[in-house]
């Protein structure tokens, strides 16, 4: 019989959080400096080397991976020998060391949980409640599992129940084009199978905390049909040449994790989970004898890799850009941002809409200005702010007409993945753009402002409207004034080069 302190727990999960939004895992590391290797589009090799070296400078400076810190969420194996000393229920518990975690002043974590989702849609402040997963196991040691999963990701969860005589693998390559590259590729697939609609979506989920091992089972080649499937997933599923940030390339699939469980005789239920490029996970178990130790990597972990893609950029100046010169802009442009950047995403967009509704003078002078797409972690020490990375720009795709058009009169965009139909036709229509900054490069952004100050609704916390002062921030024209969208045209020149994919066989 082992007894666990409740203070031991709670620090433990509150270090656990703090560590995993520091480092990433060395076996995604690996991983990617593998997929940068191999790399032959030039646009995704570039995008993996801004991920590569945000992580080694998160580790250096103990800053976040990504600004999204993402929500809690925590898997207990509770042995059933095990005795607490303490008097909070273990999710109160689980909180407490996620709030710690999250407040933590020499690293906060950014604040994304809301509460009352449906309605008014207010930040918790301190990113609890955490999601909390537990079931009791023989034995007297408590086993933990912390992950922290962005939205960008999240958003991208598919389910369906297919028919019994259905090919997971088809369903599968169906959904990664539809997923676009919200999901921040590359990255690992988690699909759970069987069970019912609840325990097929728990199942992906926890596939996703398993250790990446995908070439490890290729050379050793596999033991049964999920392993055969795993490797059938991976391999096609590259081949639709989406790419690192959906540029076109030859990795956009990093490993495929699979977990089943037996089913209804009448049923197949399929869950599709991805974990983006600010995979955020750890394991540990605590036994009575103290808090759990988590010791950083050694920097040696993280390749030295050189990115040229500033030398080979062109610089413009946000402060005397003209229409003339974004229409000279080419889809796939590489370009150096500096000058004065606004910033504001889905609470900004919403407000700004209702204001015009009402005919209300805006806060902000939008006219001839670039908005980047982001809620950034709060600053610590010398920096003007926190990492500071882009959001999912698909969510303001409903607001892209009224932000280019009268009265506000936007010029450009900045965010991360693709645009809708709609919204490319509204910047072709407008002569406006759109460009991209990489996900999960949020660190090394948050390097090229130089200023911040907040213009416009400070309650909004990380959605508010801030100015940013940048110098030479690094971005890639996605959408030009033509409405050409490299999100289109580098996954299919991929694609062809690739190879066309063969009809998967029912499996």
């Amino acid at each position: 019989m082992r007894t666990i302190r409740q203070e031991d727990f709670i620090q433990s999960v509150a270090d656990a959080f703090q560590f995993i939004s520091i480092y990433h895992p060395a076996d995604f590391v690996q991983a990617v400096k593998e997929a940068h290797d191999r790399e032959e589009s030039k646009a995704a090799r570039d995008a993996l080397a801004q991920i590569l070296i945000n992580s080694r400078m998160c580790a250096e400076g103990h800053r976040p991976i990504c600004q999204d810190t993402g929500m809690a969420v925590v898997f207990l194996k509770v042995g059933r020998d095990v005795r607490w000393s303490g008097d909070l229920p273990v999710t109160d518990m689980v909180d407490a060391g996620v709030r710690r975690a999250y407040l933590d002043p020499d690293n906060p974590l950014r604040a994304s949980v809301l509460a009352d989702p449906a309605g008014a849609r207010r930040n918790t402040g301190d990113n609890t409640p955490a999601v909390v997963h537990y079931e009791i196991v023989p034995g007297d040691r408590l086993e933990v599992t912390c992950a922290a999963k962005g939205g960008g990701s999240e958003n991208k969860a598919r389910f369906a129940i297919l028919n019994p005589t259905d090919s997971v693998l088809d369903w599968v390559l169906e959904q990664l084009p539809a997923m676009g590259a919200g999901w921040c590729p590359p990255g690992i697939l988690g699909i759970g199978i069987g069970g019912t609609p609840e325990k097929a979506m728990l199942l992906a989920k926890e596939a996703l905390m398993e250790p990446i091992d995908i070439q490890a089972l290729r050379a050793r080649g596999p033991d049964n049909r999920l392993e055969e499937l795993r490797l059938e997933i991976l391999d096609q599923a590259n081949a639709l040449g989406i790419g690192a940030q959906g540029l076109g390339g030859l990795t956009t699939v990093l490993d495929v994790k699979i977990k089943d469980f037996p089913t209804h005789a009448a049923s197949l239920p399929v869950a599709l989970i991805p974990n983006c490029a600010a995979t955020r996970h750890i394991h540990f178990t605590l036994d009575g004898s103290g808090p759990a130790r988590f010791t950083p990597p050694p920097l040696s972990l993280w390749p030295e890799v050189a990115w040229d893609g500033p030398a080979r950029s062109r610089p413009v100046n946000l402060d005397t850009i003209t229409r003339a010169e974004v229409a000279s802009w080419n889809a796939g442009d590489r370009l150096l941002l500096s000058g004065r950047l606004l910033t504001g995403r889905d609470a900004a967009h919403k407000r700004i809409a209702g204001m015009v509704a009402r005919g209300e003078p805006l806060p902000v002078d939008f006219h001839d200005r670039f908005i980047y797409y982001v809620g950034p972690v709060d600053a610590v020490r010398d920096e003007v702010v926190g990492p500071a990375g882009p959001t999912t720009a698909t969510r303001m795709d409903r607001f892209t007409d009224l932000m280019l058009g009268e009265p506000v009169g936007l010029l450009g965009m900045v965010g991360k993945a693709e645009r809708g139909p709609a919204a490319v036709a509204s910047i072709r229509a407008h002569g406006g753009v759109y460009c991209i900054a990489v996900g999960g490069a949020a660190y090394l952004v948050s390097k090229a402002i130089k200023a911040a100050r907040v213009l416009a609704f400070p309650e909004l916390g990380m959605e508010a409207i801030y100015e940013f002062q940048v110098e030479n921030m690094p971005v890639t024209v996605a959408v030009d004034s033509s409405g050409n969208s490299v999100h289109d045209t580098g996954p299919r020149e991929w694609r062809m080069r690739i190879g066309k994919i063969p009809l998967a066989q029912p499996g």
